[in-house]
C-alpha cells in the first residue's frame, strides 16, 4: 500500500539525495551564493542542449544538474543546507534550476557548479 502512495522506492530517494546533496555542498562553498542572473546558462534538456559552463564542469556535477532538471517532485522535499534559502531557494531543486519555462527551456542556477 505505502509503494502505491509513494512510487519513487525509499532506495532511490535516499542515494539519489545523497548524490545532490554532496554535489550541492560542494558548489555552495565555491560560488558565494545564488545567481543573479540567468544570461548564458540555459539549456534545453529534451535537445540535451547544455551551456558551455555546464560542459566545463567534472561529469558528476554535471549529473546531478540532469537529475535536479528532471526530478523537481522528488527535490522539492529536500532542504538546502548551505544557507542559500536566503536568497530565495525554497528547496534543493532551486540550488540547480532558477525557471523552467513554457518553451521547454531551463534557466540554471549556478549555485551548485563545481
Amino acid at each position: 500500500m505505502l509503494n502505491s502512495q509513494f512510487p519513487l522506492s525509499r532506495r532511490k530517494f535516499f542515494y539519489g539525495g545523497l548524490g545532490l546533496a554532496g554535489a550541492t555542498l560542494a558548489g555552495c562553498s565555491t560560488s558565494g551564493g545564488p545567481r543573479k542572473s540567468t544570461e548564458g546558462l540555459v539549456a534545453w534538456p529534451a535537445d540535451d542542449l547544455w551551456p558551455d559552463r555546464f560542459k566545463d564542469d567534472p561529469e558528476d556535477v554535471q549529473e546531478a544538474y540532469r537529475y535536479a532538471v528532471a526530478n523537481e517532485d522528488v527535490l522539492q522535499w529536500m532542504p538546502c543546507f548551505c544557507g542559500c534559502v536566503t536568497g530565495g531557494h525554497r528547496h534543493n531543486f532551486d540550488c540547480y534550476v532558477r525557471e523552467v519555462r513554457d518553451d521547454g527551456s531551463v534557466a540554471l542556477d549556478a549555485m551548485s557548479f563545481g
